[in-house]
């Protein structure tokens, strides 16, 4: 069976009416502009609200919501998060507080205190205690390295 018979092949009954009638009223191309973003996360919305989805739907929502992705990736690229940012999303995610952070990853509160305001990066070091103690990627930290 080929890769185009097998894909087809998730498209019959019921799944198939789902989905091309979700076609006809909403076509999934490209998206070129605001207007058809706006349109697009309407039809997104409208389609999220329901409660029960059929495999049709599904199929549709993931592709709809891979043309908006790829839009918004173009159009609308977001800056990465300051290191003061992310130090405290991680805080606040796992409920730590700066004594708290301190005690265990034995960061100086100084250094901790001055990435909070701004003052002061990550240095790699920091990045490897704090990647380990919140078991997170070190990439995640290292976006200004």
């Amino acid at each position: 069976m080929t890769t185009t018979s097998r894909i087809a092949s998730r498209f019959k009954g019921k799944i198939q009416d789902d989905y091309l009638g979700l076609i006809m009223k909403f076509p999934l191309t490209s998206i070129r502009s605001e207007a058809e973003l706006a349109a697009a996360q309407e039809v997104l919305d409208q389609l999220l609200t329901e409660e029960r989805h059929s495999k049709g739907v599904l199929l549709y929502l993931d592709a709809l919501s891979d043309l908006v992705a790829t839009y918004e990736d173009n159009h609308h690229q977001v800056p990465p998060a300051s290191d003061a940012d992310m130090l405290l999303h991680l805080m606040e995610a796992n409920g730590v507080n700066q004594a708290r952070l301190h005690r265990d990853t034995k960061i100086p509160k100084s250094t901790i205190s001055e990435i909070l305001s701004g003052k002061k990066p990550f240095s790699r070091q920091v990045i490897v205690t704090l990647a380990t103690y919140f078991g997170v990627n070190k990439s995640v930290l290292a976006h200004n390295l």
